[in-house]
């Protein structure tokens, strides 16, 4: 036994040395489920790395016990269905004691860790096990097996449990969001696309902060735009929802320089383009001058009914915050579009631009 309490066996088993096991294993004074410090026997050593011989000669012997959890209550189960492991999975699911609902210290199940991994056969195999709940939430921020294929971009193995007799395909996590709205955040268009042929999803549910899918999408660098777009082709979304800070789509758009999302929602009529929100009382012109994204400030300049002197909760124009924060094409657009700083907090600034002042001088920021 080494520093870690391995034996011989655990590390013959973990590297799937077949006649090596055979070996050890015909010795009488060999003990064939000592567990490492993390708790690990040779079988979820095993079970982990996909040695199915290996995994089936331990499982010959009596004194193994199939179901072991190590320190953090993970059994060879659970390893051999993270790594996908079709073969191992489908040995362990033979054995009298074997758990496929067990989990461990987080309440992650077998078919939780195969969802995230995107292993569809494996998800297949958990599935046509009798008494596995689909639905079924791991501890850890209320995932079920369907949310998380969501956020992880498994479409094949969302396909698969949605087909799944019993699969809520609406169900909540512990922040309210569903998989819709998670897929939408992350831009998975495929998933979105899938979910939405459901009518048992909601396409404009909020979570706990009042968010739609819509809003999460708005917000998405890279894949914003496509999942945007198939939103926005329902006629049961609401493209100027507000969540509770008073963000709409358009708002979290434009404070994240998104632009093709930007384009998409200002060619709608159903939206207002100088809705304020909330918590500052900032307008989508006025979060894209904040943050300095001139190709936003543009779009927002061109459309009709966008003030560019309106005043937020701080006594900020569009122009004071570009000013204040440096972005200097901004402050150009803007002044060129005569928004003069008439509010205090403007601290008389000149329509000029203006030379770099002393720390400590500067407009507070809002």
């Amino acid at each position: 036994m080494d520093r870690d309490y391995r034996t011989p066996l655990a590390w013959a088993a973990m590297n799937g040395h077949v006649e090596i096991v055979k070996l050890l294993l015909a010795r009488s004074d060999v003990a064939t489920d000592t567990p490492d410090k993390n708790h690990r026997t040779p079988l979820a050593l095993a079970a982990e790395k996909g040695h199915e011989g290996v995994v089936r000669l331990l499982l010959g012997r009596k004194h193994v016990n199939p179901d072991m959890p190590d320190i953090v209550d993970r059994t060879p189960l659970s390893w051999a269905a993270e790594k996908g492991h079709e073969g191992v999975v489908k040995v362990l699911l033979e054995q009298q004691g074997v758990k496929p609902e067990g989990h461990d210290i987080w309440g992650q199940r077998p078919l939780l860790f195969a969802a995230r991994e995107g292993h569809e056969g494996v998800v297949r195999q958990l599935l046509e096990w009798k008494n596995i709940d689909p639905n079924r939430k791991g501890c850890f921020c209320s995932s079920t097996p369907l949310l998380t294929a969501a956020i992880w971009r498994r479409p094949p193995v969302a396909q698969l449990l949605l087909k799944q007799g019993g699969v809520d395909p609406d169900m909540v996590d512990n922040v309210g969001r569903t998989p819709l709205s998670w897929a939408a955040e992350k831009g998975r268009a495929g998933v979105v696309k899938m979910l939405l042929k459901r009518e048992d999803v909601g396409p404009d549910t909020v979570d706990h902060d009042g968010r739609t899918p819509l809003l999460w999408a708005a917000r998405n660098k890279r894949e914003g735009v496509a999942t945007v777009k198939i939103l926005l082709q329902r006629e049961d979304v609401n493209p100027d929802t507000a969540d509770y800070s008073g963000h709409t789509a358009l708002s979290w758009a434009a404070q994240c320089g998104r632009e093709g999302v930007v384009t998409m929602l200002l060619e709608r009529e159903d939206i207002n383009p100088d809705k304020a929100d909330t918590k500052y009382g900032r307008t989508p012109l006025s979060l894209a001058a904040w943050k300095g994204h001139e190709g936003v400030v543009k779009m927002l300049l061109k459309r009709e009914g966008v003030n560019t002197e309106t005043i937020d909760l701080n006594g900020r124009t569009a122009l004071s915050l570009a000013h204040s924060h440096g972005h200097e094409g901004v402050t150009k657009l803007l002044l060129n579009r005569k928004a003069f700083p008439t509010s205090p907090a403007d601290c008389n600034a000149t329509p000029e631009l203006p030379s770099p002042q002393p720390p400590g001088s500067q407009c507070p920021s809002g």
